[in-house]
């Protein structure tokens, strides 16, 4: 028996070492899925700096000068925290010896707490208040397991850096030969599938700019908006803080959280104002990302009801880890092209 050419022992066949593959690459699979959607997401951007640099040069330096300034944009704000962390622990250090020396006095924004200011500033002193107590509290928190945590999270950093390279590394095989592969799995889709592979394959691509577009780019919007705002109100580190909400803001109503945070702590210090001017900006700001920007250029790419955007969202998340934030709606897109297919083949047999 034969499928467009194919025998199905060659399919079977195929399945198998695919199959094989897969286990033997899974531990790289997410990379690698990083490295695809980075490519698809980026791929006209690279093709125009491609055809800028052949037309003046002669010569194929689009996939390094591309990869590099990806590599710039990941390990950007990883370094950049990695830097403040270092800054913090140094100050966080001379302030445990100056405490172990003769304890901490409350700050002064603990006491104007509502409601809770009296309760914060007794329980301060009696933990922070002396040397003694600060001595007593250390012991109470057990610091010694706190560095087995530390190695445990310097492991998992050297693990994310690792994955990052080979992320790195696929994304310039991919700059590289990515329309020679493209053309090959377009191939291969038509002779399994007919048209409907190909075409398929178009909507996964369409859904994976436009889930990009629609929650990195306006993500990156809203962080950088909120970002002025935390210069504007005096919060310290405001680039990193905007980075943090960037970030955030690609998961549905997380950034409220930084945001969020970030005012009730201005609130605390006494900066009323500041702090509610902060909490109305950042909802405003969120509202139209989340209600009217994001679902237009998702719902626009994948024509797709944003409830199914949503739960696409969540679902890959929940499945896949971040990397679901685009696997989850390009698979509802596809699904959705699927019903699509079989509603109109339904109503054109009836008719």
């Amino acid at each position: 028996m034969k499928n467009n050419g194919i025998s199905w022992p060659q399919i079977g066949g195929g399945a198998c070492v695919i199959a094989l593959v897969l286990w033997l690459l899974h531990s790289f699979l997410t990379p690698l899925a990083w490295a695809v959607v980075l490519a698809i997401a980026t791929w006209q951007p690279y093709c125009w700096l491609d055809q800028q640099l052949q037309r003046r040069c002669g010569l194929q330096l689009a996939p390094v000068l591309f990869t590099l300034i990806m590599a710039l944009l990941l390990l950007g704000p990883f370094t950049y925290a990695l830097v403040l962390a270092g800054r913090e622990a140094q100050s966080l250090s001379h302030l445990l010896v100056e405490a172990q020396a003769r304890g901490l006095d409350a700050p002064d924004w603990l006491a104007k707490l509502p409601l809770l200011g009296a309760w914060a500033v007794s329980a301060w002193s009696d933990s922070l208040g002396d040397a003694e107590t600060v001595q007593q509290t250390i012991q109470d928190l057990h610091i010694a397991p706190l560095l087995s945590y530390s190695k445990v999270l310097a492991g998992q950093v050297i693990h994310r850096l690792a994955a990052v390279f080979v992320t790195l590394l696929a994304l310039f095989v991919l700059y590289r030969r990515g329309e020679a592969l493209a053309r090959q799995i377009m191939r291969c889709s038509s002779g399994l599938l007919g048209t409907l592979g190909e075409r398929y394959l178009k909507h996964a691509a369409n859904a994976v700019r436009g889930t990009v577009n629609g929650l990195v780019l306006v993500g990156l919007g809203e962080g950088l908006l909120l970002g002025l705002g935390y210069a504007a109100a005096g919060l310290p580190h405001p680039a990193m803080l905007g980075v943090i909400t960037g970030v955030m803001a690609m998961v549905p109503f997380a950034a409220k959280l930084v945001f969020g945070t970030a005012a009730l702590v201005l609130l605390a210090q006494g900066s009323i104002m500041a702090g509610s001017i902060l909490l109305g900006f950042g909802l405003v700001v969120l509202f139209i990302g989340d209600n009217y920007l994001r679902p237009t250029l998702i719902g626009n790419a994948l024509r797709l009801p944003f409830l199914w955007t949503l739960l696409g969202i969540f679902g890959g998340i929940e499945n896949f880890g971040l990397i679901g934030l685009f696997l989850g709606p390009t698979v509802m897109a596809i699904a959705m092209s699927l019903w699509r297919d079989w509603t109109e083949d339904m109503g054109g047999n009836h008719a």
